[in-house]
């Protein structure tokens, strides 16, 4: 992997929510850099070029800083808004271009399904995300899947991701990144037809009548009392 991308980055002295809030407000996105033995440095990036890297799958980077030595920087977390959807703040680690680095890069998966077109049929991308292990030059932007032959309950898990020679997975290898299911209301459907096409009829359950002479059941309350046979019905006069 060839680093490309240039991030020019400004110190920040005050740190905090207040002061983050003013750095986003400015257009700026707070970060901080931390690694090589060296201590943590509070610094902000522009938040246009930064999302835009990183919407575009970069991860590693070369930062520049005024009056400073220029350094390689990879990008170990993203944090989000209460809401989930806005960067607010990024961590990048200080790192050496032939050091080994664990790394998460984007799956992205090619081809049409087979299974999709099938009724009903949707796709499921569970793991959008896998961990590499590998030089920083050697980091992918991404990772291929091809899931052109991936039928109707068949899925594809992270063992089965071909990886550029040098790259090895750091991911649980039973991971899913993708699946194909029929959806709940097309099962429904297709287990409410009868064979011939004819809607199935719901079977009605009724409760047993009671034997001539038997009380129905929940009747028994107020019911008179049985007599024995010595003592039994009104004699005849």
């Amino acid at each position: 992997m060839k680093v490309a991308h240039v991030l020019a980055v400004e110190s920040r002295s005050k740190i905090g929510s207040r002061y983050a809030k003013r750095e986003r407000a400015a257009g700026r996105l707070p970060a901080v850099m931390y690694g090589h033995g060296q201590p943590p440095s509070h610094v902000t990036v522009s938040a246009h070029e930064a999302i835009r890297y990183i919407e575009g799958g970069e991860r590693v980077f070369t930062v520049q800083q005024k009056g400073q030595k220029d350094e390689t920087v990879i990008l170990k977390d993203l944090q989000f808004d209460y809401l989930g959807t806005n960067i607010v703040h990024l961590d990048l680690a200080r790192v050496s271009l032939d050091e080994k680095i664990e790394s998460k890069v984007p799956v992205k998966l090619v081809g049409e399904s087979i299974g999709l077109k099938k009724a009903g049929a949707i796709l499921l991308h569970p793991t959008p995300l896998v961990t590499l292990r590998c030089t920083v030059l050697a980091l992918p932007d991404h990772v291929d899947v091809d899931i052109s032959q991936l039928d109707v309950d068949h899925a594809v898990s992270a063992a089965e991701i071909k990886l550029p020679a040098g790259v090895e997975l750091a991911s649980d290898p039973h991971d899913i990144v993708a699946a194909i299911q029929i959806t709940k209301e097309e099962v429904a459907t297709a287990e409410a037809t009868a064979v011939d096409g004819a809607p199935a009829q719901p079977e009605v359950i009724t409760a047993k009548k009671p034997a001539e002479g038997e009380a129905a059941a929940g009747d028994k309350k107020g019911a008179a009392p049985a007599k024995d046979a010595k003592g039994g019905g009104d004699k005849k006069k």
